[in-house]
């Protein structure tokens, strides 16, 4: 079995060179990766949130994460901006307090959140407040978080890269292919 850093570096080079941008990333990606990975073999669920712009990914990582034909268990994940409508009109610390108090009494404490967008979003400050979230952060450089930039022309198709390179970690980590150090 390879340890995690070794099949992710042999992942992003066997994608070829329009994903050569990632291997200066990986050890970002590796920290953040395994450890957001590890909370979901735990057991818990992913909360995502996206900001405006990315509001398209959103769309997409939950039709494809789940793909009937990845023949994985399937991974709980919901979109907090459905479960709680009123989300995009929060911007107190106290509004963000009650949304974590919800979010324990539906979880359990059982969850993590997804963060994908501009670290300035109202959106990523709930995130930002947890150890446990899992952030693809752009604009600012976080602490166990993939660095990105708004203003790259090629973000989109970098987030698909990213979310490809995740889908294939989740698999190689479920199904014994590589282990989380």
């Amino acid at each position: 079995m390879k340890r995690f850093e070794n099949w992710t570096l042999e992942a992003i080079r066997s994608e070829g060179a329009a994903f050569s941008w990632m291997e200066e990333l990986r050890f970002e990606w590796i920290a953040a990766t395994q450890h957001a990975i590890s909370q979901i073999l735990e057991g818990k669920s992913i909360v995502l949130i996206t900001d405006d712009e990315r509001r398209w990914f959103e769309h997409y990582i939950l039709a494809a994460l789940n793909k009937p034909s990845l023949n994985r268990p399937l991974v709980p994940i919901v979109v907090l901006e459905r479960m709680y409508p009123q989300f995009r009109d929060i911007n107190t610390s106290e509004q963000i307090d009650m949304v974590d108090d919800m979010l324990d009494l539906c979880f359990g404490g059982n969850y993590f959140f997804w963060y994908i967008g501009r670290s300035a979003s109202n959106r990523a400050e709930i995130a930002k407040r947890s150890s446990r979230s899992y952030l693809w952060i752009m604009d600012e450089d976080v602490q166990n978080a993939m660095p990105l930039r708004s203003y790259d022309d090629l973000i989109d198709i970098k987030l698909l890269q990213l979310f490809r390179l995740f889908d294939k970690s989740l698999s190689a980590l479920l199904f014994g292919e590589s282990e989380c150090e």
